[in-house]
């Protein structure tokens, strides 16, 4: 209960996340830190608390685990949320296509369901590509790590 209260305030008050981005752009290279930067804070501030606690879990985890955690909600960033699209889609998300990109509520329905796609597709490593397209639904040793790591949040 006490996270669900923490992510609806963060929904309708970003401006109280502050990202170390400085720390999350040590680990990425090239396009990942636009795609990185392109992120809303709160999203930014959750990959890094994700990155954390796999680094304090996993000390000897490999970089490109560490760049998939960073960028593991990247795909949110193609279409931005509104506080309330935030906190429905969160609370339901119905089966969506992931093509054409819709607007209104049914394109924030199809970035929440979709968003490891669409971070993927823009992801050029493809051992981090591999990890943020599976962070939902885990195969890999480290997707599963990656996807503890983000639960834990």
């Amino acid at each position: 209960m006490k996270k669900r209260l923490r992510r609806l305030l963060r929904a309708f008050f970003p401006r109280g996340e502050e990202p170390d981005d400085a720390f999350a752009l040590t680990f990425l290279q090239g396009e990942e830190r636009t795609l990185y930067l392109s992120m809303d804070p709160r999203d930014r501030a959750h990959a890094v608390r994700v990155a954390r606690r796999l680094l304090k879990q996993y000390p000897d985890a490999p970089t490109f685990a560490i760049r998939a955690a960073l960028l593991h909600d990247a795909g949110k960033a193609l279409r931005p949320y509104r506080p309330l699209e935030r906190i429905l889609t969160g609370l339901y998300t119905p089966p969506v296509p992931p093509y054409p990109l819709r607007r209104g509520i049914l394109g924030a329905f199809q970035v929440r369901r979709h968003h490891p796609l669409y971070a993927a597709e823009r992801i050029q490593d493809p051992e981090v590509q591999a990890l943020v397209l599976e962070h939902h639904h885990p195969q890999s040793l480290w997707g599963k790590r990656l996807h503890q790591a983000d639960q834990e949040e």
